[in-house]
């Protein structure tokens, strides 16, 4: 038996075996450690298919088909990427403790995202995808008796993950009906060119809801920042990575690449959902909302990258096909690792302060200083700024859309400068963001009791942060360690790592991170030197200049929303936010004002303008249908003798 099998068995045995105890009533310490082993047995079992040591199994499980599984090089990416995430939450979980039913489903949900990028055939896939669904529910509504926001964010994650699943199975039979079951066979016969655009717009659509693709993002910011935190972790770092591989996997390896019109259209819907998802994450005042929302844009540059992929292998252009799915591949690897680490700091902070509103914290830094530090490495890291984690994977995403011009068609000459245009955007609006995050939020003199008196967290929390931290500088300074496996899951050899030398095969470009890390970091400790010695030559103490308005205060520190101000009226007309102020007057005259209240909301546009109107239509609908159903047994009846008279009516038709 191979490396992989033997890890990937033992990873589904201690998570069956976790969820029994769980379900027994086992502690958080014994669930949090179960799945952690289960998430490292998961990770080794994922890094050793990307180097070659692969499995395939068969199971007769499942009546008629049976159970099928393959881990591959693209499969084991996505199963060491959840593992990894699996590591940190789980010893993160070990500070928590929650019901049966939580402790249960935690480590099954665990599972079932290792499952899914081993599926090798439709049956096994479609049982495997809703099994995470299933699993990932009462996670969600773990606090719904807490708080209705709890119950609200469930009703449309639940909604949305079934509308998505009804889609991946439409698109999934459609195409096991033409070409059968196993992805053997699959591959095979040549799939008729109509069927296959049936099947990978269906394939979009569910696979793409789960990854948060605007516009079927709507669940990600509600369900995120509801669930406990370190289930927010494994949601935004690693289950919305398996809505990308279902894409590539399909779209790429099962349809062969498809048509070209396809990748244009996911590289325009992962811009516009790089672009909108941070768009809305720095309006955003909510933590872990403003987290969730980021993971929308994150999920988009991923979309940008494979979409871009799809178009160069359609054109024939093959080096730069390889570079922006490796892009796309490590900046799934990048996002799993910073988004684990500022969900767990996120929940760190709610823990300590009670708190997720931004308006409502700072002053972190004195009395939680090792979360502020991991929460600010997270920053640094989502910035996209070099050093940072995200910097290597978006440079290459870079590389490959600039040197796909001059493009060798008009629609992709048109699509890739607005791509390049999207991701500059991106990376801009991700640094305000996060600089709000962490200036707002940590930063200057508490604004309430709770920031002010607020205590690290445990020490099984601050040990998941850790986790996570180091593989973000990992990733961040030494991309280059796995970057093997990820050239071999996406099939190319167009990105090369020469020592501690990132360098691209076939076109100029080449970067050495862990160098520019060093160069950066030491010209900032020169900087920070510099100026100490020319400050201290006759240093004196002095106050602040207040203006004649005594000490400051934190009444006078900017908000969250007034650091977002000048960002929202630049794009005003994008966002649209909601306005009111409320204005108190003294009892004695009306001219003497009292107080002044001032709210702003930043609604989701498309939430309003799509779902709203679908909503309400369905809301009348349910209520008119009311009247149909009085209880009558002879109403019933005639309702059936009708339905079956116009059946016979519409047959005789057509036949």
């Amino acid at each position: 038996m191979s490396l992989a099998s033997v890890c990937f068995a033992s990873a589904v045995g201690l998570g069956a075996a976790t969820a029994a105890a769980g379900s027994v009533g086992a502690r958080g310490p014994v669930v949090g450690a179960g799945v952690a082993l289960t998430g490292a047995a998961g990770a080794v079992a994922g890094v050793a298919a990307t180097l070659g040591d692969g499995f395939m199994a068969a199971l007769p499980l499942l009546p008629l088909s049976g159970l099928a599984f393959t881990l591959d090089a693209l499969g084991g990416v996505f199963v060491a990427v959840t593992g990894g995430v699996a590591v940190a939450a789980g010893v993160y979980g070990m500070a928590e403790s929650r019901g049966r039913v939580v402790a249960a489903a935690l480590p099954l949900f665990v599972v079932a995202m290792l499952l899914v990028p081993a599926a090798s055939s439709v049956a096994t896939l479609l049982v495997c995808w809703e099994l995470m669904a299933v699993t990932s529910l009462p996670l969600v509504f773990a606090r719904h008796r807490e708080s209705a926001a709890v119950a609200s964010a469930g009703r449309w994650y639940t909604v949305m993950t079934q509308l998505g699943f009804a889609c991946v199975l439409g698109g999934l039979l459609l195409l096991a009906a033409h070409a059968g079951n196993d992805f053997a066979a699959i591959r095979a016969p040549a799939v008729d060119p109509a069927i296959a655009t049936v099947v990978f717009l269906l394939i979009l659509a569910g696979f793409g809801s789960k990854a948060g693709m605007v516009p079927l993002h709507v669940w990600l910011p509600r369900a995120h920042p509801e669930a406990p935190s370190h289930v927010s972790a494994l949601m935004s770092a690693a289950m919305v990575n398996l809505g990308v591989y279902g894409v590539v996997r399909v779209g790429v390896d099962l349809l062969d690449g498809g048509q070209a019109w396809w990748w244009l259209l996911v590289l325009a819907l992962g811009a516009l959902s790089a672009v909108y998802g941070i768009l809305q994450a720095a309006m955003s005042t909510d933590l872990k909302r403003l987290l969730g929302l980021s993971t929308v844009e994150n999920l988009g540059l991923v979309f940008v990258g494979v979409g871009a992929s799809g178009m160069f292998a359609a054109s024939g252009q093959d080096v730069l096909a390889g570079v922006a799915l490796t892009a796309a591949l490590l900046h799934v690897a990048a996002h799993a690792a910073f988004k684990t680490l500022l969900f767990l700091a996120a929940g760190s902070v709610l823990h300590a302060t009670g708190t997720r509103d931004l308006d409502e914290l700072g002053g972190l830094r004195r009395s939680m200083p090792v979360t502020t530090a991991a929460f600010g490495l997270g920053a640094l890291a989502a910035s996209a700024l070099p050093p940072g984690t995200a910097f290597v994977s978006e440079w290459l995403l870079l590389q490959a859309l600039v040197h796909g011009l001059p493009a060798s068609s008009t629609a992709a000459a048109v699509a890739l400068p607005v791509a390049v245009a999207a991701i500059a955007l991106t990376a801009g609006l991700a640094v305000a963001t996060f600089v709000k995050a962490f200036g707002i939020g940590f930063l200057a003199k508490p604004r309430t009791t709770a920031a002010e008196h607020a205590e690290d967290s445990p020490p099984a929390v601050l040990a998941g942060m850790a986790v996570a931290g180091v593989a973000c500088v990992a990733l961040a300074v030494a991309p280059t360690l796995v970057l093997p496996g990820l050239v071999a899951a996406a099939g190319s050899g167009s990105v090369v790592a020469d020592g501690a030398l990132l360098r691209l095969s076939g076109i100029t470009g080449a970067l050495a991170p862990l160098g520019l890390a060093v160069a950066v970091v030491a010209v900032v400790v020169v900087a920070a030197a510099g100026v100490r010695v020319v400050a201290g030559r006759g240093q004196r103490s002095a106050r602040l200049w207040d203006g004649g308005g005594g000490p400051m205060s934190a009444r006078m520190e900017y908000t969250a929303t007034s650091f977002a101000e000048p960002l929202q009226r630049v794009f005003d007309d994008v966002v649209r936010p909601e306005l009111d102020i409320d204005v108190t007057h003294h009892d004695e005259s009306r001219y003497l004002v009292d107080a002044v209240e001032y709210r702003r909301r930043v609604p989701d546009r498309i939430e309003r303008r799509l779902y709203a109107p679908v909503i309400t239509a369905a809301t009348a609908w349910g209520k008119a249908a009311r009247g149909l159903a009085n209880g009558s047994v002879h109403r019933y009846l005639g309702y059936g003798f009708y339905t079956v008279c116009a059946l016979l009516v519409v047959l005789a038709v057509i036949r």
